[in-house]
């Protein structure tokens, strides 16, 4: 190798200065150098020097660089490829201010990069080997700019810097932030560091221009430029190589990035296995051709998840049609969203309307009734409309009650037909729609009484009252105090009181504790407060049907019609307690297991109460009188029909689940390595059983994802814990494959020996995909054998599992990168996926669901695929959505359903 100067005479008047020079620098594309660059660096030598040495059946790289006062710029490249001119130009970029002392580092660095390139030449892919296998998928990845980065460009970057800068240079500290990194601070800081250490920057700030070239080097899309980038993160000395110790830094730094706090307890046990696979010559450490080679024959795509070209072509054209067309006549536009509307809607139509219409005809009848009487003459329209709205307040008293009839409506949604055309799934929504239809009523009824009929009354002439004196006495009322005194008016006064109380405390901000409230008035609102004012409803009940029969306007018994109206729905929602409160008593159960899991997830394992039959998709009220001896909360059932025990995972999200989680706690021990969850307290071992608080059950009641048996295929969706009533489905989905199975080889065999075998199918379903999301690394813990038994014993994929990690970075992320070697390495090797510790591969970042949907309709044409959704109401109206579109666009047909919780 060769360093090359041509120094030029120049006039001086008392010192020598380096005017103009050039220097050549060249070496071997072949070998493996391990000293540092050879070479003379003359400065202000007045003779001009030539050295040249050649290599024999060598390839050599020559660079000749032009030096003057301020600047260096490259004047000829010879061999290299297109790396070692994007080496070379980062001479150019350079305006040291110590000329001498500055080339001659640039210089060595230049030379120690070259022999790196040269080192692996023979070793590395060849640009063509890059199409083929996963080298697409990888050629993708280790982007430092992606989409939730800083891609809006340099003029973003250089408004940050202008923010962020400190005397005009931006100090390492708010390098995260400045790119757009800033929940990733650590590993922005690698990043700096690794850019910096390459250009010989050892402050702790840079300039507007050094940020400019750090910019440019990690918004490069060059693959090989951003592998050397990342290549440099994990070699902080800056030799080459990359020993264990190293790896390990980088994967502790990878997993604090992404939230994954086992991985970073097993950074050791990681960091051996990739030195393993990329050191099988045990020489302590791995180069740059070797982190390509990881990431060039990383593993692609699950095989079950590749298209055939048939597929394919229904793909390309499943997206031409799902392109967004916008009708430009308003009219048809218009007319299309409302076919639409009534298209997704019309069961919730027509029991609205119903309702209205009920609603308006009791309002009409009421009204004209009292527009022929004598009160008329005196009070106007304020009576007719008082009285109206009354008899509409009776009405909606009565059928509020409906929809909390939960054993009556699992019976209708069971056992009849009326599924089809009634929307049970929107039972509560239907409550809601009517409490508010009972506020309007309250509110016009009390208000045309308080400001329109009591004012006209009192000021009524002696004549005017005359005909009035039957129904307030012969002294007329000469004050508002004659009015709410009386029977009616301070029950009616009392039930508005009371009635306020309980609506205000259920609305979501308040049931929730959204609203951000003094402490003092924080204790009134939550979970526990809507329970008990919702149980005021009795109170209510009792002085609402004393206010309808001490009335001023109604002497006859039979035309007083409160009672009327609430008799059948009030016995039957007490026969519903009843039987709830009878039911409960007789079902306690025995405590098999109980386990706390990471995120703050209890796991309750019960024995069955004698006779308890359910569905999966079904749940259960629960009550544990060491928390609270009367209130019952529902949880989704978890377990499927098939298992022996019952079990419901809760997660402590209020007061009571906090309480409840607390009190089995203190019973729970430490969990083993074969264990999962944090604590765990396992019945059915061990002489020394803890003491237990003692549980009540009551159901099973039914849910929207119970009619998953009526579809072939059905696509499940879960949110965190909102995967508890979908993971019952996928092992009953799975049990019920194997019956079927071997339903069908006893028939088989039946028919072999001339026998008819008359035995049905157990259900419809014949293909489950099962999508998670969650948002952190421990809640895979939860069903964590549950994945494992599915991938052990589902042999013919009937069900397809998919774990999404919303704490890692997207795939392709720079940050997420070292990550996704590691997990296709561990999950080659052992089977098993380093984030989850199940047999699953977890997928970083969320899905995208339009591509879900899309793969879903291009294996399933024709069909009617079941989607269920349970979760946070975040995701709702996008999967709606979807469903719609896909349904409206393709033959394949989705309908929606959402757990409501």
């Amino acid at each position: 190798m060769e360093i090359q100067e041509n120094q030029h005479d120049q006039a001086s008047s008392e010192t020598e200065s380096v005017r103009s020079g050039r220097v050549g620098f060249s070496g071997p594309l072949s070998g493996q150098s391990s000293g540092p660059p050879s070479g003379p660096l003359l400065g202000g030598n007045k003779k001009s020097s030539k050295k040249s040495a050649r290599f024999k059946n060598e390839e050599y790289v020559e660079i000749t660089l032009d030096v003057r006062d301020d600047s260096v710029s490259v004047q000829n490249i010879k061999g290299g490829d297109l790396e070692t001119s994007i080496l070379a130009s980062r001479l150019e970029r350079q305006r040291p201010s110590s000329l001498g002392s500055q080339l001659s580092f640039r210089l060595r660095q230049v030379s120690h990069e070259l022999r790196r390139i040269t080192s692996t030449s023979s070793k590395r892919f060849n640009k063509d080997d890059r199409s083929k296998s996963g080298a697409a998928r990888a050629l993708k990845g280790l982007q430092f700019m992606t989409k939730n980065v800083g891609n809006e460009g340099w003029s973003e970057i250089e408004k940050r810097f202008d923010q962020l800068s400190v005397n005009g240079a931006l100090p390492k500290s708010s390098f995260g932030q400045c790119i757009g990194m800033k929940d990733s601070k650590d590993f922005a800081n690698e990043l700096f560091d690794a850019l910096a250490r390459r250009r010989g920057i050892t402050s702790d700030s840079i300039t507007r221009a050094e940020l400019r070239e750090f910019w440019e080097q990690i918004a490069d899309q060059s693959f090989d430029a951003r592998l050397q980038t990342f290549f440099d993160m994990v070699d902080k000395n800056a030799d080459g190589r990359i020993t264990e110790d190293e790896v390990k830094e980088i994967i502790t730094l990878s997993a604090s990035a992404n939230k994954l706090s086992k991985i970073q307890e097993r950074a050791d046990e990681y960091a051996a296995l990739i030195m393993e696979e990329l050191d099988p010559d045990n020489l302590g450490y791995v180069e740059l051709y070797n982190l390509e080679l990881l990431l060039l024959q990383a593993p692609g795509p699950n095989p079950s998840t590749n298209l055939t070209t048939n597929s394919r072509i229904l793909s390309q054209l499943l997206s031409q049609k799902l392109v967004p067309t916008k009708e430009t006549n308003p009219i048809k536009r218009c007319l299309r969203g409302i076919e639409y509307f009534i298209e997704d809607n019309w069961k919730r139509i027509w029991v609205v309307l119903l309702w209205l219409a009920i609603c308006a005809g009791l309002f009409t009848w009421k009204f004209m009734q009292y527009k022929d009487r004598a009160v008329f003459e005196v009070m106007g329209y304020c009576v007719t409309a008082a009285k109206g709205a009354a008899e509409t307040l009776k009405f909606n008293m009565a059928i509020i009650l409906f929809p909390v009839c939960r054993n009556t409506i699992t019976w209708l949604r069971s056992r009849t037909k009326l599924g089809y055309v009634v929307p049970f799934d929107d039972n509560i929504n239907f409550h809601k729609v009517v409490a508010l239809g009972i506020a309007v009523g309250v509110g016009v009824h009390a208000l045309a009484h308080l400001t329109c009929d009591f004012p006209r009354l009192l000021h009524a002439t002696d004549e005017e009252y005359e005909p009035l004196k039957k129904f307030f006495g012969e002294e007329r009322p000469d004050n508002y105090w004659w009015f709410v005194k009386g029977t009616e008016g301070w029950t009616g006064v009392v039930m508005v009181v009371l009635m306020a109380i309980a609506f205000i405390l259920a609305q979501p901000w308040f049931r929730r504790n959204r609203l951000n409230l003094p402490k003092g008035l924080k204790r009134l609102t939550g979970f526990n407060a809507f329970w008990y004012s919702h149980h005021l409803f009795v109170i209510v009940y009792g002085l609402f049907i004393v206010h309808g029969y001490y009335l001023y306007l109604t002497k006859k018994w039979y035309k007083k019609t409160t009672w009327m109206y609430l008799a059948v729905p009030v016995i039957l929602y007490a026969c519903e307690r009843l039987i709830r409160a009878c039911r409960s008593g007789y079902k306690s159960v025995r405590i098999l297991k109980v386990a706390v899991y990471p995120g703050n997830v209890l796991a309750l394992h019960m024995s069955k109460p004698q006779g308890f039959k359910y569905t999966s998709g079904q749940y259960i009220f629960v009550n544990c009188s060491a928390v609270s001896a009367f209130q019952w909360h529902p949880f989704s059932i978890t377990s499927a029909p098939g298992d022996e025990y019952l079990s419901v995972y809760i997660r402590t999200l209020g007061d009571w689940t906090s309480q409840l989680k607390t009190v089995f706690s203190k019973a729970c021990q430490p969990s083993n390595e074969n264990q999962s969850g944090l604590l765990r307290a396992d019945m059915m071992k061990g002489e020394n059983k803890p003491k237990l608080p003692k549980l009540l059950v009551d159901g099973p009641y039914g849910a929207p994802a119970q009619d998953y048996k009526k579809y072939d295929v059905v696509l499940l969706v879960g949110l965190g814990i909102g995967a508890t009533p979908l993971i019952s489905i996928v092992k009953d989905v799975l049990n019920n494959i194997k019956q079927y199975q071997a339903l069908e080889e006893g028939l088989e065999g039946e028919s072999n020996n001339g026998e008819k075998g008359n035995a049905k199918r157990p259900f419809a379903t014949r293909r489950a995909y099962f999508y998670w999301v969650t948002r952190e690394q421990g809640s895979f813990e939860w069903f964590r054998g549950v994945m494992n038994e599915v991938t052990e014993n589902d042999k013919d994929g009937v069900i397809e599992l998919h774990n999404y990690c919303t704490s890692v970075y997207e795939e392709g992320d720079a940050r997420s990168a070292l990550i996704a070697m590691l997990q296709s390495l561990h999950h080659a090797k052992n089977g098993v996926d380093i984030v989850s510790g199940t047999r699953v591969k977890t997928h970083f970042a969320r899905p995208n669901w339009r591509n879900v949907f899309k793969r879903v309709a291009v294996n399933h044409v024709n069909q009617r695929i079941g989607v269920f959704y349970c979760g946070a109401p975040t995701l709702t109206g996008e999967l709606k959505r979807l469903s719609q579109d896909f349904s409206r666009k393709t033959t394949t047909k989705f309908d929606f359903h959402k757990e409501n919780f």
